[in-house]
This record gives structure tokens, C-alpha cells and sequence, in this order.
């Protein structure tokens, strides 16, 4: 059974630019969400994916990912993610044997920088770099979709706001 073992964090600064040997830009639409489990569609440069994955225990999920044609993944990110696309550039960075993934959010989600790292197994030590804040891992706020939702309502309440004022 292939297996998703993530531990997220914040930034505590900005030395992992120096360490970046790779960048992507990531479009990634939500297909499906159901009590925990979800589907979705990437394309990362010039590659296409579907991914399904379950529910998380901790850092520890199922994971299924697929390559699609590139055309296919465009028209599913056009015609079934609602127009919820999520943009990001991921900047790979090389530490201690481990290669960290530092995405930094555009769109609805601009100025959102989280890192990740991906594990062999759950209770595999870790030497953290010395740009890692807080762990956010177990954190349900720093899950996309409800960063997305969280970001959804702080806009309404900003516009809603606005025109409070105006009126």
C-alpha cells in the first residue's frame, strides 16, 4: 500500500533560499472531498497527475497518484474544481539527506509559505534546518482546503466591511 508520511511546518526565516536547487510551479484543483478523503488534479511543469488520498492519522496517509494526459488534467482543473484552483511555487531544498519542499502560495492563498518534508516512516528522526518554525502537522487549519475556506470568508468579511463603510 503506497503511504503519504508528511510532517508540515512553518518558517521561522528566509535561509532556505539559499539552499534551493529546484523550483515548480504546482496548479492543483479539488475534485472530490469526503470525510477526509480527497481527489485531486495537479499539473506541475509539464507534468499531469490524479491523486487520491485518505483521511490522515497524523503524518501517515494512502496515497494514489496516477499521470494523465496534460490536456485531461486541464479540462478537469476547467471543468470539475469549481473555478478553486490553487497555485503555488514549490522550491525543493536539499537538507541534512532529506529534500524539503518550501511552497509559497499565489492567488487566494498569496503570502502562505509552508514547508514540508516527506518521511520513510512515522518515527523517523529528523534534524530540522535552522529556517523551520512551528510544526503544523496535527494543525487542521493549515490544510488547504480549509487555509482556501478560511481565506474565502476573510474576503467576504473585507468586502462586506467595505461596503458597510461606503454605504
Amino acid at each position: 500500500m503506497p503511504l503519504e508520511i508528511e510532517r508540515k511546518f512553518l518558517l521561522a526565516n528566509d535561509g532556505w533560499k539559499s539552499g534551493v536547487a529546484r523550483r515548480i510551479h504546482i496548479r492543483d484543483g479539488l475534485i472530490a472531498s469526503n470525510n477526509g478523503n480527497k481527489a485531486r488534479v495537479r499539473i506541475a511543469d509539464a507534468d499531469a497527475t490524479i491523486t487520491l488520498k485518505s483521511r490522515r492519522r497524523g503524518p501517515v496517509r494512502t496515497e494514489f497518484e496516477y499521470a494523465i494526459p496534460f490536456c485531461d488534467a486541464l479540462e478537469i482543473l476547467q471543468t470539475m474544481c469549481d473555478g478553486r484552483i490553487l497555485e503555488k511555487v514549490r522550491h525543493v531544498v536539499p537538507y541534512a539527506g532529506l529534500l524539503w519542499h518550501v511552497d509559497v502560495y499565489e492567488g487566494i492563498l498569496s503570502g502562505v509559505v509552508v514547508a514540508e518534508v516527506e518521511l520513510q516512516h512515522a518515527h523517523q528522526e529528523l534534524d530540522l534546518p535552522p529556517w523551520i518554525g512551528e510544526e503544523v502537522t496535527n494543525d487542521p487549519s493549515y490544510r488547504k482546503l480549509n487555509m482556501e475556506r478560511q481565506r474565502i470568508v476573510d474576503l467576504h468579511e473585507s468586502q462586506t466591511a467595505v461596503q458597510t463603510t461606503v454605504n
